[in-house]
C-alpha cells in the first residue's frame, strides 16, 4: 500500500522548520540552513553534493531511509523556488540545477499554472493547481506502488497534517534556537488527529523522532 511519508524534515529546537524572509539568497529562511547541521556530512546527502562519501550511524541510517521506495515527491511551492505569484517567465527550474535530488515525478502545489518540466536524472516536474488531495492521487498513480514523500515546507506538512493524510512523519529536532520563521506544530493538535510518536533515536547532532498515524 502506498504511504504517503514526510522524511528529514527537521525543525529547532523552539519548533520553527524554516527561518523568515525566504529568498533567493536564503532558501530556508534567514538561520534555515543552521537546521541541517545532522544532515549534511552524511553519506547520502555528500553523495547528493557529488562528493565520494561522508558519515555513516544514526543520521546517515535517516536521511539513507527518506529515498528507500519512494516513487513520487509532493513539493509546496516554495520547496521549488522563491518566485510568489504568476509566474514571471519559464527560466528558474528550481534550487538544485539540472539534475535535482529527486528522480523520479515531482509534484509541486501552486495556485498559477505551468507546463511540465523534464529535468536531468528522471525528475519531471509538474504543478497542480486543484490542492493537496489533487496532488496525492496524481502522485500515488506515479509512485506505481511505491511510496511518496512529502517534502515540505512546513505549510504544506501541516495542511497534509490536518487532513490526516500524512501516514508516517520523520522529523530531526536540530539543537539550534531560531526564535522565529515557520513553526511545524503551531495550531495542530497532531493526538486529536490520530498521531503518536512512534520512535524516537538520539544521535550527537540531532534527536529523530518518528511519528505514525493510528490505523
Amino acid at each position: 500500500m502506498t504511504k504517503l511519508r514526510v522524511e528529514s524534515f527537521t525543525i529547532s529546537l523552539d519548533g520553527f522548520g524554516a527561518g523568515p524572509n525566504q529568498s533567493l539568497e536564503n532558501p530556508l529562511g534567514v538561520g534555515g540552513t543552521t537546521l541541517h547541521g545532522w544532515a549534511w556530512p552524511t553519506n547520502t546527502f555528500q553523495k547528493m553534493f557529488g562528493k565520494e562519501a561522508g558519515t555513516l550511524g544514526i543520521d546517515e541510517d535517516f536521511a539513507a531511509r527518506g529515498f528507500h521506495n519512494v516513487g513520487a515527491w509532493i513539493l509546496g511551492r516554495n520547496m521549488f523556488g522563491p518566485i510568489r505569484g504568476e509566474w514571471p517567465d519559464l527560466n528558474w527550474k528550481g534550487w538544485w540545477g539540472d539534475n535535482p535530488p529527486y528522480h523520479v515525478p515531482a509534484f509541486v502545489l501552486t495556485n498559477y499554472p505551468r507546463e511540465s518540466i523534464t529535468m536531468e536524472g528522471g525528475t519531471v516536474f509538474h504543478f497542480i493547481t486543484g490542492g493537496i488531495q489533487a496532488a496525492l492521487e496524481q502522485a500515488k498513480i506515479a509512485a506505481n506502488g511505491k511510496d511518496v514523500r512529502l517534502g515540505g515546507g512546513v505549510s504544506t506538512i501541516k495542511q497534509y497534517l490536518r487532513a490526516g493524510l500524512v501516514d508516517e512523519m520523520h522529523i530531526a529536532i536540530s539543537p539550534v534556537l531560531l526564535g522565529s520563521g515557520e513553526h511545524l506544530f503551531s495550531g495542530l493538535d497532531l493526538p486529536t488527529l490520530g498521531y503518536y510518536c512512534a520512535e524516537h533515536v538520539c544521535s550527537d547532532a540531532a534527536t529523530h523522532v518518528i511519528f505514525k498515524k493510528k490505523i
